[in-house]
């Protein structure tokens, strides 16, 4: 797809539960690539192939409409926090803007906190640099969007810098503005800007 990856910061070590940004589609076979993480995905995927493809990473699907399964939803998280495997998160919930982050949702980052291991929590900047709000699958149909991006003749450069882990002091509020404030750090964003609101895909 033209991405050229670089990954930086320390190593993920097992029971690493990843808290990314979310600018686009790429973002999923980029961070698969950089750490091998699952993710925590929707449950409507549309096409069925998605969902089989989804399915091969053990993806752990959740209902975000719905608030009373959010118990159900944090044990299966917690379960696969039990593996070997990164589990990749993106508490923006859906796809931002690329220059700037929407508002972090901090419910399943609890998982974290009951999970039967130590799990360590990082936060993950998906660094596109300046084309980032050219890339950002924001507000765009995705067919239109794909067909935009795997039309371009220049290379995609991303960096994936695996930041340093956060506490758990002060509980999944607490570990969401510190995520915040260590994303928007890393990205060059303004830590007091209004964050850009648009509709939950």
């Amino acid at each position: 797809m033209g991405v050229r990856m670089r990954v930086e910061g320390a190593p993920l070590r097992p029971h690493s539960l990843l808290l990314v940004n979310h600018v686009s589609w790429l973002d999923i076979p980029v961070i698969g690539a950089a750490t091998g993480a699952a993710f925590v995905s929707k449950d409507n995927l549309g096409h069925s192939l998605v969902h089989w493809l989804a399915d091969q990473n053990h993806t752990i699907y959740v209902r975000r409409e719905d608030r009373r399964d959010s118990k159900a939803q944090m044990a299966a998280i917690a379960k696969a926090l039990e593996g070997a495997q990164p589990v990749a998160l993106f508490p923006e919930g859906t796809v931002g803007p690329g220059d700037a982050l929407l508002p972090l949702r901090s419910t399943l980052i609890e998982a974290a906190a009951v999970a039967a291991k130590d799990v360590e929590i990082r936060p993950v900047a998906l660094d596109y640099g300046p084309e980032a709000p050219a890339l950002a699958w924001y507000q765009e149909p995705v067919l239109r969007n794909a067909r935009r991006l795997l039309g371009r003749w220049a290379p995609i450069e991303v960096r994936v810098r695996l930041l340093d882990p956060l506490s758990h002091e002060g509980g999944r509020k607490a570990i969401a503005e510190r995520t915040r404030a260590a994303l928007n750090a890393a990205l060059g964003f303004a830590d007091d800007a209004p964050p850009p609101i648009g509709p939950v895909r």
